[in-house]
């Protein structure tokens, strides 16, 4: 199967996991387009299978809103059973690298609602460490310049991505490099550098579940 059809049938698998009539949280990226895909040939057949969704960004909020989906501002939600997302890497563990998007800062605050999260990958994405891709770090404007030399003595090599801007007015410096052996203290150091918004390493956040899309169908692996 092409990466594509791996994506689309996660997408589908990812439906077992939303209890209907509740509320979803919904990421961001091509492997999520496919759930929302998924998610609109549902209500096609049975208009209240979700009462509503949190989404993660300004692009699925516009593809949930096509399909009739009630997008709810995530202030107005305490608590969401599930949050569907992809994910750039996964590790064996369920940590991850995200942000290849952009949306990595609205996609942890989605996240952090939700008390499962289900990522939806194609087996590519599955690694040993995490950090062979491009680390995506949400960095206010005037910060960048300090936040690259703080990645230099850490052994990465950063670059501001030209053209982006996130949709909270940020930019994203692309850190390459790194291998990340210790996710969970990495983060919490990357997020103590001024000017850094959050970092796209997911381990305060990690996976519950991660479905795999494999070419012998969906592989589900639980952390």
């Amino acid at each position: 199967m092409t990466q594509d059809e791996l994506k689309t049938l996660v997408g589908r698998a990812a439906l077992d996991y939303v209890q209907p009539g509740s509320i979803v949280g919904v990421g961001t990226g091509s492997t999520v387009d496919k759930f929302i895909d998924a998610l609109g040939a549902a209500l096609a057949q049975n208009p209240s299978f979700i009462a509503g969704a949190v989404s993660s960004s300004v692009r699925s909020t516009e593809r949930l809103e096509k399909l009739g989906v009630k997008v709810l501002p995530a202030e107005s939600v305490t608590q969401l059973g599930v949050y569907i997302d992809g994910a750039d890497e996964i590790d064996h563990a369920g940590y991850m690298i995200k942000g290849g998007g952009a949306a990595l800062t609205r996609e942890k605050i989605v996240a952090d609602l939700a008390e499962q999260f289900v990522c939806i990958a194609d087996e590519s994405k599955l690694v040993q460490v995490l950090g062979k891709f491009p680390l995506p770090v949400e960095v206010i404007p005037m910060a960048a310049a300090q936040v690259i030399r703080a990645f230099a003595k850490l052994g990465g090599t950063g670059k501001v991505r030209e053209g982006c801007t996130t949709d909270n007015g940020n930019i994203i410096v692309d850190v390459t490099g790194l291998q990340i052996a210790h996710p969970a203290q990495f983060e919490s150091d990357v997020n103590q550098i001024p000017g850094v918004v959050t970092v796209g390493v997911f381990a305060r956040n990690k996976a519950s579940v991660c479905l795999l899309g494999t070419a012998t169908g969906v592989k589900t692996l639980k952390f």
